[in-house]
């Protein structure tokens, strides 16, 4: 078994399309196959079931793909501690990233990185999802992190571990205290959902056909803050990345309960320009980022600008 093996199955995971992982990977369709087949082989499990389209990975394979994330993080983490002493980190990261993962997600990184290399400095900007496209591309940030990353032949790609999504409601409403949510329990319910135009949105709606549900929206918003208000309030229900309704469940102003729809996953993804050289320091954070998925939540940070 190969790391690059390993990198084009979590790349087949995240593209769900064996052809465009294999561009991005450069090597045929034909010996991407071969190497996914080799590898449930190898491992004596289907990773993924093909007998379904779009194909469908596998509990096997969801537990192997995030097994396979901590490996290569760790491959690359061994990778910078060999060259530390060879290169000073200093300066400044410039970091674009989507408000929600900005708020919920980026602050332990920064924690992490700042403790271990005290010289250097991150400046981050809070932007919608194109926007920290283009300020990737247009050179405006060194790397970005956003939710459904493009496949865009300008841009690296990074995977980095998807957050579940989970159903989320009121305290009083009446699945409220379900240990866990059928797709059949959706249909009918009023729904808080995301604008149309976002990824999210196109995800969860793509999911619920899938699983033949119908929800009736009442509200639509850009943002995952605004969803949380109206789902509180009691206005509807809704499905969140569980990690972003974290601290309402804690409050108890939410419930947050798992749904039994598999690869139900908001995937997450560092990006950079392809073609533009990164200096030791944005380097460096790309490592403490990928290593980063056990940690817990640090203090929140201060952010240049808000965006959904």
């Amino acid at each position: 078994m190969h790391l690059e093996t390993l990198r084009l199955y979590c790349d087949v995971v995240r593209l769900r399309s064996y052809s465009r992982a294999a561009e991005q990977n450069h090597v045929s369709q034909s010996a991407a196959s071969q190497a996914i087949g080799k590898l449930e082989e190898e491992l004596g499990a289907a990773l993924i079931d093909r007998t379904q389209r779009p194909f469908v990975v596998t509990p096997q394979g969801q537990s192997f793909h995030e097994a396979c994330l901590g490996l290569l993080g760790a491959w690359e983490r061994a990778k910078a501690a060999v060259g530390a002493a060879e290169a000073r980190i200093d300066g400044t990261v410039r970091l674009a990233a989507i408000y929600s993962v900005g708020v919920y997600e980026v602050s332990r990184y920064l924690q992490e990185f700042a403790s271990a290399y005290p010289a250097a400095t991150v400046q981050l900007e809070c932007l919608h999802s194109h926007k920290v496209v283009e300020a990737v591309l247009g050179g405006e940030a060194d790397v970005g992190i956003l939710s459904f990353p493009p496949n865009d032949r300008e841009l690296v790609v990074i995977d980095l571990p998807a957050e579940t999504m989970v159903f989320v409601c009121d305290p009083n409403h009446r699945l409220a205290r379900r240990k866990t949510i059928k797709p059949s329990d959706l249909n009918g319910e009023g729904f808080v959902a995301f604008e149309p135009a976002l990824m999210i949105r196109k995800a969860i709606d793509r999911t619920l056909r899938h699983q033949g549900v119908q929800v009736q929206t009442v509200l639509e918003f850009d943002n995952i803050d605004t969803i949380k208000q109206a789902v509180a309030g009691g206005q509807g229900v809704s499905i969140l990345p569980r990690p972003t309704i974290q601290a309402e469940v804690e409050l108890g102003t939410l419930v947050a309960i798992p749904i039994a729809i598999p690869d139900l996953v908001r995937p997450l993804g560092i990006i950079r320009a392809r073609h533009r050289a990164l200096t030791p320091t944005v380097e460096r954070f790309i490592e403490v980022v990928r290593g980063s998925g056990a940690m817990k939540p640090a203090k929140r940070t201060r952010s240049r600008g808000r965006a959904r």
